[in-house]
């Protein structure tokens, strides 16, 4: 699998990030052959978070065997400094690791969220004590939502962080508001040398109502190969993308890996993806934490 250098971190990470959401409701069985599925494809950077249910609990058994083979990545949803401690010690009890490589602000999506976080007795003091005292490494922002690549643009304003995990995909890049919020922040990463990784690459649209979801994850994906060759191959080939996370369904992961051995140009990706009438933001009256 393709490497690209994660930002200022210097980690050589996979181009797939191992989106750990998968593991929130499985048993540790089932876990244990998607965890096992992915390191033999090569995948070298596992993204979990304190809020994916047991996701942390089945990576957990894991760690002695692998630690010093993968980059850790986890999250805290917590927005005070006292609750996102807590957060940040508990995720190493269950990861049974004495650091993570990245501790993430979780779900920062728009300012409101971010002033939380940033602002005196935020969730950032925690993370940055974390840091100092060794128990992370990196520190990064994530979030949702229409208005999270002009958020993550000015968290990096007001905070360095080594990582920015935010929403992009064909239809996304439709939007001309979006598109360019979106520049901007691919800019400022660039400029900052901040890793870029992408999230929502094989959202379809979001589940209608009363719709049978038939995954675990929040949206509806692709779930054809060749769609979702096209989602990941049109995403890993903007400039500046480190790497994108793969959907949080353990079903999903083999197509996804498939897709990304097997690239196709970005033009055709997007018009493949152009012609599926299905194919909408998963934002759209979004209901997610």
């Amino acid at each position: 699998m393709e490497g690209r250098r994660l930002g200022r971190t210097g980690h050589e990470s996979s181009v797939l990030i191992y989106g750990a959401a998968a593991l929130g409701e499985v048993t540790q069985e089932v876990a244990d052959a998607s965890v096992q599925e992915a390191l033999d494809a090569g995948i070298n950077h596992l993204d979990v978070a304190a809020s994916y249910g047991d996701a942390e609990l089945r990576l957990g058994p894991w760690m002695p065997r692998i630690r010093d083979q993968v980059f850790l990545a986890t999250k805290t949803g917590d927005r005070d400094a006292e609750g996102a401690w807590r957060s940040i010690n508990t995720s190493l009890e269950r990861l049974q690791t004495d650091h993570v490589d990245l501790l993430q602000l979780h779900a920062v999506g728009d300012l409101t969220e971010l002033d939380r976080v940033t602002g005196r007795g935020g969730a950032l003091e925690s993370a940055v004590r974390a840091k100092d005292e060794g128990l992370v490494r990196h520190v990064g922002i994530t979030g949702h939502g229409d208005a999270a690549p002009s958020t993550h643009r000015e968290a990096l304003r007001r905070h360095p962080f080594d990582t920015v995990l935010t929403p992009m995909n064909v239809v996304l890049h439709r939007d001309a508001a979006f598109r360019s919020d979106y520049q901007e922040l691919a800019d400022e990463a660039a400029r900052q040398d901040t890793a870029l990784m992408l999230i929502k690459t094989v959202a379809r649209q979001n589940w209608a109502r009363g719709q049978e979801h038939r995954y675990a994850t929040w949206y509806e994906p692709f779930d054809d190969q060749a769609s979702i060759t096209a989602a990941v191959s049109w995403a890993l080939s903007l400039p500046g993308v480190t790497g994108l996370a793969t959907p949080g369904d353990v079903g999903l992961l083999g197509m996804v890996i498939e897709a990304e051995r097997s690239r196709i140009d970005q033009d055709e990706a997007a018009r493949l993806l152009g012609a599926e009438p299905a194919y909408s933001s998963p934002f759209l009256d979004m209901d997610i934490d």
